[in-house]
């Protein structure tokens, strides 16, 4: 792996809605190879593309119908490529989202093992013995082909579950991981990844990676098969990338992954911060991150303090930011955090110029109350706010109606805009080692139902206290670290008086010591 990843910030794009060139309606490849520039002046170094190989898109191409095919709404293979070679002639990396747990329906690998004789396929995804046979804790699909058997789902039904055995069997239909038929599915997997890094991607974000091997409570069977991959890769593809939507660092790198996700379920405590009744980053000063930073240590300690744990300010699965957190100035403490993890950084497509979770649309392609959150791109002024040329009943799914929608055009004219903020805050992020991935991180002031937070980021040679105060009154806390030189400011800088730091309302620094 190159050093890139130390200090990388990454850009989530979701292909449909982010640039259509051909005035279909859909976004596409080219239409990514337009805006680069975009991602390269806020300051991005790196893309993670949503799934963009063949499929019906009954969930948003999560439901893999061909995984050594792009899907054509965006374009071709060698376009897939063009792609590639553009976003290295601009010093950027990219990551595909790579689903290996499920495939679609559709996929013909499927279509072969529901087939009543044996073939290649049959134990190619997780079936019973008999249509009554249901498989326990798990969704399944039944009655639909001559085969007799139930087959596992890993999400909605029309996404059946690949094989790669089970870490505990106690059925007869249930297959060891080094069976024949996982193994088989094993090796495929490896293939799909050598395919895809031979025509140019800097390696994947891995959906759903916990996934895989069934009935394995502590995930051993599932890092084992990773550790697998890792060792192909490192023998035949040492540059390439692995990131984990796993929700737990310390499994997810002992597996071989370089970073992990931090989730917006299960126990991460993540939508303390952003997405509750009462977000901790809301400026009416009601949240509590304590339960957050609890989780987050544990997690951190687990992990051997790498701390590679990335938090996004949202993707395609989560609302926008802004719809919890309305006010810009909320959105820009917020982001003094975001870019002061540990961890790479993801910005979702849009964030960084405040877009808005668009209310009560109807669902698109198995996005339900998701589809709010990934409405078009908006550029500029123009037809569909630049997105694309199509008749607006075309579009993908329908932009903000608002008038007032925020637009890159607009932000880039305003200096005080959250775009400005954020590139400025990426710039300090990438000026200072003790801002960036792997450098520790340590909880200075976290009290339950308190504000304010901080907490000190240091590597050889420089430390960094960075001190947030979401809320719209002034506090104060007593620290043993005294800010020396002030790095970031904005809302207002720390004083001390009587031995405590007093913190401007709406503020976050960072702060030498």
């Amino acid at each position: 792996m190159g050093q890139w990843l130390d200090n990388a910030v990454f850009y989530e794009i979701y292909p449909q809605t982010f640039k259509d060139s051909n005035g279909d309606g859909i976004g596409d490849f080219q239409g990514i190879i337009e805006k680069l520039s975009h991602i390269k002046e806020l300051g991005c170094t790196a893309i993670w593309m949503n799934p963009c190989f063949e499929s019906p898109f009954g969930d948003a191409g999560y439901d893999v119908s061909d995984y050594y095919k792009a899907a054509p709404r965006y374009g071709t293979n060698d376009d897939l490529k063009r792609l590639f070679e553009e976003v290295h002639k601009m010093g950027l990396y990219l990551l595909l989202d790579l689903v290996p747990g499920h495939t679609s329906i559709e996929h013909e690998w499927f279509k072969e093992s529901m087939k009543a004789e044996k073939n290649a396929y049959t134990d190619r995804y997780v079936w019973t013995n008999s249509v009554w046979d249901e498989p326990e804790g798990m969704g399944c699909i039944r009655g639909i082909s001559q085969r007799d058997g139930s087959c596992a789902v890993n999400f909605f039904s029309n996404q059946p579950a690949l094989n790669y055995g089970f870490y505990k069997t106690d059925r007869p239909w249930q297959q060891t991981v080094d069976a024949p038929g996982p193994q088989a599915t094993l090796d495929e997997l490896k293939n799909i990844m050598r395919f895809w890094l031979d025509l140019g991607c800097d390696g994947f974000r891995v959906d759903m990676a916990h996934s895989l091997v069934k009935h394995d409570e502590e995930g051993k069977g599932t890092m084992a098969l990773w550790r697998s991959v890792r060792t192909m890769l490192d023998e035949e593809y040492p540059k390439a990338v692995m990131i984990s939507e796993w929700g737990e660092p310390d499994k997810s790198l002992q597996g071989g992954f370089h970073m992990d996700f931090l989730l917006h379920f299960g126990p991460s405590r993540y939508n303390d911060l952003f997405r509750c009744e009462e977000p901790y980053f809301s400026s009416r000063g009601k949240g509590d991150i304590s339960e957050f930073v609890k989780k987050y240590m544990d997690s951190y300690e687990k992990s051997d303090r790498k701390g590679l744990i990335c938090i996004p300010s949202g993707n395609h699965d989560m609302d926008r930011l802004a719809r919890h957190l309305p006010d810009v100035h909320e959105l820009k403490v917020a982001y003094g955090f975001l870019l002061s993890m540990p961890g790479a950084p993801f910005i979702y497509y849009g964030d960084e110029i405040g877009m808005r979770y668009v209310e009560d649309i109807v669902s698109v392609e198995g996005g339900y109350d998701r589809t709010g959150s990934r409405s078009p791109m908006q550029w500029d002024d123009t037809k569909n706010a630049g997105f694309s040329d199509a008749p607006a009943e075309k579009l993908y799914i329908p932009l903000d109606p608002d008038e007032n929608r925020p637009t890159v055009q607009k932000q880039l004219a305003d200096p005080q805009s959250l775009y400005h903020e954020i590139k400025k805050l990426i710039q300090i992020r990438q000026a200072n080692p003790a801002l960036q991935s792997n450098a520790e991180i340590d909880f200075v002031y976290v009290e339950k139902d308190m504000y304010p937070f901080a907490y000190l980021r240091s590597t050889d040679g420089q430390k960094i206290l960075v001190i947030i105060n979401p809320s719209s009154a002034e506090t104060s806390f007593a620290c043993s670290y005294e800010p020396k030189e002030t790095i970031y400011s904005f809302g207002g800088e720390v004083s001390v008086q009587d031995g405590k730091l007093i913190v401007p309302a709406g503020s976050c620094g960072y702060y030498c010591v």
